[in-house]
């Protein structure tokens, strides 16, 4: 069961996603386009071109695991990335934040103490 929290990494595909795709597909673009291994751990997030649809790929120790929505109304709001990346790592707060329709620029965070890396 795919659970979004702080535990996880995840990995945004900066481009359109065509929808129909399924698993297998899915990997090859994680492989190809975004030079990752989905066996590796993460969520791995699509959204169509007309941003309507979401799909976030997991593995789970014994399968992989696919989370799809598709909004009745509205578009989903995209991370800010550049052009030039063909991914990016997203925290699990924007994440939520952009399942639940809101702006994320509208959004202030205040400052935390933060471990050194």
């Amino acid at each position: 069961m795919l659970q979004i929290n702080s535990a996880s990494l995840y990995y945004w595909y900066n481009g359109p996603a065509d929808m129909r795709k399924g698993f297998d597909a899915l990997c090859g673009i994680i492989q190809e386009h975004m030079h990752s291994n989905v066996l590796l751990g993460g969520v791995y997030i699509f959204v169509n071109r007309k941003r309507n649809q979401i799909k976030l790929l997991h593995w789970e120790g014994d399968g992989l695991a696919i989370f799809y929505k598709r909004l009745e109304k509205g578009r989903y709001e995209l991370p800010v990335i550049g052009p030039e990346n063909t991914c990016a790592t997203i925290d699990w707060l924007q994440l939520q934040l952009i399942l639940q329709g809101i702006v994320l620029s509208s959004v202030r965070k205040k400052v935390r103490f933060l471990p050194p890396k």
